[in-house]
C-alpha cells in the first residue's frame, strides 16, 4: 500500500485548503483512514479519520467545525478539506491507513501505512 498526499502550501489566517491522499490497493474501501500532523519541535497529532464506507468520521477538537474528511472510493483518495485556518494549524500533515482494525483510531501506532507529508504554513 502506498499513499502520495498532495495540497499543501502557504495560505494566511482565514483561508481555505483541500489536502488529498491518492491510496494504492484494491481494497482500498476496506482501509480506515486518517489525516495527522506535526509541528516542528512537538508530537504528530491526530487530525481526523474516516471509516472505509466514509459513513463514520472522527475528529480532533482543535479542528471540529472547520475541518472536514471526505473519501472517493471509487478513486481511491481520501480528502482534508481544511476551512479557516489558523497559524497554529500549521504543520507537515501526514495521511495514514488503517487496514487491521474496524473502528476509527485516534493513536498514530495504529495506522500500519503512511504518506510522504505535505507542509502547510498559515501566516497571521
Amino acid at each position: 500500500v502506498q499513499l502520495q498526499a498532495s495540497g499543501g502550501g502557504l495560505v494566511q489566517t482565514g483561508d481555505s485548503l483541500r489536502l488529498s491522499c491518492a491510496v494504492s490497493g484494491r481494497t482500498f474501501s476496506s482501509y480506515n483512514m486518517g489525516w495527522f500532523r506535526q509541528a516542528p519541535g512537538k508530537e504528530r497529532e491526530f487530525v481526523a479519520a474516516i471509516s472505509g464506507s466514509g459513513g463514520t468520521t472522527k475528529y480532533a477538537d482543535s479542528v471540529k467545525g472547520r475541518f472536514t474528511i471526505s473519501r472517493d472510493n471509487a478513486k481511491n483518495t481520501v480528502y482534508l478539506q481544511m476551512n479557516s485556518l489558523k497559524p497554529e494549524d500549521t504543520a507537515v500533515y501526514y495521511c495514514a491507513a488503517d487496514l487491521l482494525t474496524y473502528v476509527i483510531l485516534r493513536a498514530p501506532r495504529e495506522y500500519e501505512y503512511w504518506g510522504q507529508g505535505t507542509q502547510v504554513t498559515v501566516s497571521s
